[in-house]
Parts: structure tokens; sequence; C-alpha cells
């Protein structure tokens, strides 16, 4: 069983952050988590709204909550908004099903964790978490 280190949960958060400021985006904040949940690495770029980190953690607390990347959480959620209402109450506010969530995963396929960013528009979000895990040399399901 592999399992993501802290040297790898920073170099996914520190690629993510350098290819946004490669793309102008606003500022953001970016959160590696461990699969059962627990932070690895934050970083919140100066000027990143105050809540952030909170909807980073959200966005991929959500992703190994269902299992799947925020992509496929947001498309879900658009169809059954009922059942997203729900599941928001189930996890007492700590899942955001949106892009900028992505899940974690080694060459063989094993979760390894997940990573949110916020502070842009979703698709932008979404690409600097898929390039982060990319360049970490891991696979990113983005859903």
């Amino acid at each position: 069983m592999s399992a993501l280190t802290l040297n790898q949960a920073s170099e996914i958060v520190d690629a993510a952050l350098s290819h946004a400021r490669e793309l102008g985006l606003r500022p953001l904040t970016v959160t590696v988590l461990d699969p059962g949940g627990h932070p690895l690495v934050v970083k919140r770029e100066e000027k990143a709204g105050i809540l952030r980190p909170q909807i980073a953690h959200a966005k991929a607390w959500g992703c190994l909550g269902t299992g799947q990347g925020g992509a496929a959480g947001a498309r879900h959620a658009t169809r059954d908004p009922a059942f997203f209402s729900a599941l928001a109450a189930i996890s007492e506010g700590r899942v955001a099903s949106s892009k900028g969530g992505v899940l974690i995963r080694d060459a063989d396929g094993e979760l390894l964790g997940a990573v949110g960013v916020s502070g842009d528009r979703p698709d932008n979000d979404e690409t600097v978490a898929v390039h982060g895990v990319e360049k970490a040399g891991l696979v990113a399901d983005a859903g």
C-alpha cells in the first residue's frame, strides 16, 4: 500500500500555485488531504479570501467522501440537487461538490488522497489541481 508523503503533497501544492501564477489567476488556496481527510499541506496566497481554506478543504473532502472527482460531483449535484442538499446536511456542511477537487491516485489507481483548490473559477481551480498532481508524478482523477 502506498502513502502520499509530505514531500509529494508539498510538491502538488507548490506546482499548483506556480501554475496559477503563470496563468494569472486570482489568489488561491490549495490543500492536500490524506485518504482519511486529514490535511497534509495547506497554503493560502496573500489576498486570498478568508473562506478559501475551508472551501478548498471541502472540495477535497467531498471527493474523498464520494469517491469521485469534483467534476463528477458537480454534474451529479446539477442532476440531483435534493441528494446533494441531503449530502451537505449529512456531512455537516463539509462537502463542496465543485470542480477544483481532485482525487490523487498512484499509477496502479490506488487512492492516496485529494487536493482542493479555491479562489478562481472552478474550471481554473481544477486545471491547477490537475497540474499539481501530475507534476508530482501522480494520477489526477478530476471526475
